[in-house]
């Protein structure tokens, strides 16, 4: 058995095993002080006052003074499956010219995707397996990567393949998730049925079969696929077994909120634009709202109201959206102070964010994303004695050790 032991705090983000935290309930994140946390074969065994601890010879100790034990951090929405650059639509942006603008003049996604179509399954792992190693030292232990910048057949189940080699060589989790409805390619641009029908009836059962993803996701956008046109997608995806989740509301309120209720997704991710009536339809459901601040901030565009979110009782999330195009930004620190500063979102509520709910938003929330009885031993550990330095170092990474199924797989120099 392993105890961790003398750590300044512990945050939990306990949910008493409900697995999710909503409404007022997100500014508890459970902090316990002089405690102590017994791991036996990767699971947590119990939680334990330092002056009950009768024989420390019965473990093998790690010593935590002056530092912070959060749960593993998960990352609930990344494009980490990409190679390529889009450094000049950068340099657009900040011009003025809009996303959606980039993306009708041929750039964005489907620049990625060309060089997707160059490159090798080898070189894709290699290009993510750098991107992996820097999450997993700022604390990360469970993370979803999509595909979705193939927009065919053999690219997608080529990136669904290079998700699979990620998981497979990596000590954390990595969820999978099929994003073939990301925009239409070009050679489908007059004909959206017949991609459709490609995804329907070639795609989706292929990947369901093979166990390559576990997730569908959708992008409902004017630019993308409109609210009808994911249903069908959806009706598919569930006959074959796979969960769902959507991007929607990012620039343009098209239906995709009642798309993603009535076919019971996962989750609901962007909802920079979302509305007032929508965030009725929102409140008191067990859909995570994940929200993605990093693209507000890159693409100068507003943030999504984290705050009428929160006060209408839903579930928040937030993750990087880690992309090439609209949010380059591979720092989920950086996500969660951004959070703080532009959303007026509470410290304790981003911390619930970026652990219990967010892996509720990945169906993880019953293993990870809280330090409880009898879940993963997965731990992300800062050096520092109080959790609001995490906010306060702008920038910075303060992880000193990352934890996963009670093995350290990350430790600073």
């Amino acid at each position: 058995m392993k105890l961790f032991t003398n750590s300044s705090q512990i945050i939990t983000c306990n949910t008493e095993f409900k697995n999710y935290k909503s409404g007022s309930e997100l500014n508890d994140i459970g902090l316990l002080s002089s405690y102590s946390i017994i791991v036996e074969n990767g699971i947590i065994k119990d939680l334990i006052p330092n002056n009950s601890i009768k024989n420390r010879s019965d473990f093998e100790i790690i010593d935590l003074s002056g530092k912070v034990i959060l749960p593993g951090l998960v990352e609930c929405h990344t494009h980490l499956a990409f190679s390529g650059n889009r450094s000049d639509e950068y340099k657009l942006k900040l011009q003025g010219v809009t996303y959606e603008e980039i993306a009708k003049q041929g750039g964005g996604i489907l620049k990625t995707v060309n060089s997707v179509k160059k490159t090798s399954i080898v070189e894709l792992f290699e290009l993510m397996e750098k991107r992996i190693k820097e999450f997993i030292s700022q604390g990360i232990t469970t993370i979803e990567i999509k595909s979705g910048y193939g927009l065919d057949f053999d690219n997608e189940i080529k990136l669904l393949h290079a998700i699979k080699l990620i998981d497979e060589s990596y000590p954390i989790d990595v969820i999978s998730t099929f994003l073939g409805a990301h925009t239409f390619p070009v050679e489908f641009s007059d004909n959206h049925d017949g991609y459709i029908n490609q995804i329907i009836y070639e795609m989706i059962p292929y990947i369901s079969k093979n166990n390559l993803a576990e997730f569908c996701d959708g992008f409902c956008e004017k630019t993308a696929f409109n609210a009808e046109e994911i249903d069908k997608i959806f009706q598919s995806a569930k006959s074959n077994k796979l969960k769902l989740k959507l991007h929607t509301d990012q620039f343009n309120s098209i239906g995709g909120i009642d798309v993603a209720l009535k076919n019971q997704a996962i989750s609901v991710d962007h909802l920079e634009v979302v509305t007032e009536e929508e965030i009725s339809k929102l409140a008191n459901k067990e859909i995570v709202c994940v929200l993605l601040p990093g693209v507000s901030f890159f693409l100068n565009h507003h943030f999504a109201p984290a705050r009428k979110l929160i006060d209408a009782n839903c579930i928040v999330a937030l993750s990087t959206d880690f992309n090439p195009g609209s949010s380059h930004i591979l720092n989920l620190h950086l996500i969660m102070q951004i959070a703080a500063l532009k959303m007026k979102m509470s410290f304790e509520e981003i911390i619930n964010s970026v652990t219990i709910n967010a892996a509720k938003a990945i169906d993880r929330s019953h293993l990870v994303g809280s330090i409880e009885i009898n879940k993963k031993a997965d731990f992300a550990i800062f050096n520092t004695e109080n959790y609001s330095d995490i906010f306060y170092s702008i920038g910075r990474n303060l992880v000193f050790m990352t934890v996963k199924n009670g093995n350290i797989i990350y430790k600073r120099d």
